[in-house]
C-alpha cells in the first residue's frame, strides 16, 4: 500500500514533507529518544498494538507509516468513520493471508479510532490479543473515555504532545531548503522574525504551520528579481489569527474550565482571565461560562462574600443582554471579582452533609410545634401547640428546636474565619451559645 500521496508534486506541502524515517521526525523525544521506550521497541523489532494520543500536527499518523517502514510490515489504513464490523473481517482475512503466504506481519492503522462505536471496538480484541494484527490506532481525544476497557488493557497508549516552537522552526528550515520535497527551487526570502512568527502561531501543529507556509508562498508575489518575500502581512492575511486547540466536546474544554475553576479558587485573577479567554477565543458559549461562574460563587466563596453570587448572576445577564462579543468584559469583571473574593466552601460542605441526613436516614416528621395549622383537627391534636414567635422576644431570637426531633443537635453550616463569614460565625456563636461553638467547631461529619 502506498503510504503517501501517489502524486507527490500535487500533494499539499504537509504531506510531501512528512519524515519517512526516525531521524528525519521532529519531537517526541520522550517516545523515539535514544533509549526511550518506543524507540528501544522499533529497533528491537518487538512492536505491539499501541494508541497514538495527541493534538492536531504531532505526528501520529508520520509516526505509524515510519513504524510501517522500520518492521516491514504490511500495512493497512482503516476508516474509522465508513467502515463496519463486515469490512474488520476481510482485514483480518487479508492479515491471515499476509502472514501464511508472505510470513509478514501486518500493521492495521486506525486513524481518529475514537470514532469507533463499542461493536467495532470489539471486534478488534480477539485478533488484537492473538497478534493477528498489530493495531495502531490515532486520537485526538482521551482513550479513557472514548476506547473500551478491554482494548486500552490490551494496547500501549503513547501520548503526543504539542511541538515546541524550536521544533516547528527546524521543520520550516527543512520545507523551505528541501529542493525535491519541498520549496527549495522556489526564490523566497522570509525574514528570521516571521518564521518565528509563523512558529508561534502553529500552536504546536506542524500540519498548520506548513499549510500556513505553503498557502504564504502562493500569496506572494516575485518582485523585478524574480523573488517571493514572504512579509508579516501576508503571513497575517493567510493566516488571520492563531490556532487555538480547544475542543468544545472533548477533553480540552473540561481541561479549561478546570483550570479556571481552580485558578478561581487559587484566588490568582492572571490566570483566571487567561483561561477565560482560551475558552472564549475557541469558541466557547458564553453562558456555559457564566452557568460555572455563579456555580463557582456558590460552592466556593459562598457565605464569606454574597455579593459574588450577585456579581456572577450580573456578569450572566450582561451576557445574554448583549451578546458577544460586548459580553466580555462582564465574565472578565466577574473572573477578578471571584479570584479576588474571600473563599470558603463551607455552604457546600453543609449541603453535603444535608444530603446524607437525608439518604441515610427515614423522612422525619416535622415537628408538630412548628406545623401550621389551618383546621380546628389539626390545633386539636397538637399542630402548632407552643410554638414560639421569635419576634415576641428581645432581638426577635428565641431558642426553640426546628430540626426533626433525633436531629436537633445536627449543625450543617459552621462558617468561616474569612469574610462575611467571620461576622456570621460570630453571631451564631452569640445567639446559640455554647452549644452552637462546640458543634460548629467540630470536623465535616453529620
Amino acid at each position: 500500500m502506498e503510504l503517501f500521496s501517489k502524486n507527490k508534486k500535487n500533494a499539499p506541502l504537509a504531506d510531501r514533507m512528512r519524515p519517512t524515517t526516525l531521524d528525519e521526525f521532529v519531537g517526541q523525544e520522550h517516545l523515539i529518544g535514544k533509549g526511550k521506550a518506543l524507540r528501544k521497541a522499533l529497533e528491537e523489532d518487538r512492536i505491539s498494538s499501541m494508541i497514538l494520543w495527541g493534538p492536531p500536527g504531532t505526528g501520529k499518523t508520520t509516526l505509524a507509516f515510519i513504524i510501517a517502514r522500520i518492521t516491514k510490515s504490511h500495512f493497512i489504513t482503516f476508516s474509522a468513520v465508513l467502515s463496519g464490523v463486515k469490512d474488520i473481517r476481510n482485514v483480518i482475512k487479508e492479515a491471515d493471508d499476509q502472514w501464511k503466504f508472505m510470513h509478514k506481519r501486518t500493521i492495521l492503522f486506525v486513524d481518529e479510532i475514537h470514532r469507533f462505536n463499542k461493536a467495532q471496538q470489539d471486534a478488534f480484541l480477539p485478533h488484537v490479543e492473538s497478534g493477528t494484527i498489530i493495531l495502531i490506532g490515532a486520537t485526538t481525544e482521551n482513550p479513557s473515555f472514548e476506547v473500551i476497557s478491554p482494548l486500552i488493557s490490551r494496547v500501549q497508549v503513547y501520548p503526543l504532545y504539542p511541538l515546541e516552537a524550536d521544533h516547528l522552526k527546524i521543520i520550516i528550515d527543512r520545507a523551505l531548503k528541501d529542493k525535491e520535497r519541498g520549496l527549495g527551487k522556489e526564490n523566497i526570502v522570509i525574514a528570521p522574525e516571521v518564521i518565528e512568527k509563523l512558529s508561534i502561531m502553529a500552536n504546536g501543529d506542524a500540519r498548520f504551520a506548513l499549510n500556513a507556509l505553503e498557502a504564504a508562498f502562493y500569496a506572494s508575489h516575485k518582485n523585478h528579481n524574480g523573488v517571493h518575500i514572504i512579509t508579516d502581512k501576508i503571513l497575517e492575511d493567510v493566516v488571520q489569527k492563531k490556532m487555538l486547540l480547544y475542543d468544545k466536546a472533548g477533553e480540552e474544554h473540561y481541561n479549561i474550565i478546570s483550570a479556571l475553576h481552580k485558578s478561581l479558587r487559587g484566588s490568582d485573577p492572571n490566570a483566571s482571565l487567561y483561561w477565560l479567554s482560551r475558552m472564549l477565543e475557541g469558541g466557547e458559549d458564553p453562558l456555559f461560562i457564566a452557568r460555572r461562574l455563579i456555580r463557582f460563587a456558590s460552592e466556593d466563596i459562598g457565605m464569606a462574600d454574597p455579593n459574588a453570587l450577585i456579581i456572577a448572576v450580573a456578569a450572566m445577564q450582561a451576557v445574554h443582554f448583549l451578546g458577544m462579543p460586548e459580553g466580555d468584559l462582564a465574565l472578565a469583571e466577574a473572573v477578578v471579582y471571584l479570584s479576588c473574593a474571600p473563599k470558603s466552601n463551607a455552604l457546600y460542605k453543609a449541603m453535603k452533609k444535608v444530603k446524607l441526613d437525608i439518604d441515610k436516614k427515614p423522612n422525619l416528621p416535622v415537628p408538630l410545634h412548628i406545623r401550621n395549622a389551618p383546621t380546628a383537627l389539626m390545633k386539636k391534636i397538637g399542630y402548632g401547640k407552643d410554638y414560639k414567635y421569635p419576634h415576641d422576644f428581645p432581638n426577635a431570637f428565641v431558642l426553640e428546636n426546628y430540626l426533626p426531633d433525633n436531629l436537633k443537635d445536627r449543625v450543617y453550616f459552621t462558617p468561616s474565619d474569612r469574610g462575611k463569614e467571620k461576622e456570621i460565625r460570630k453571631f451564631l456563636e452569640k445567639i446559640w451559645g455554647k452549644k452552637y461553638q462546640k458543634k460548629g467547631n467540630e470536623g465535616d461529619k453529620p
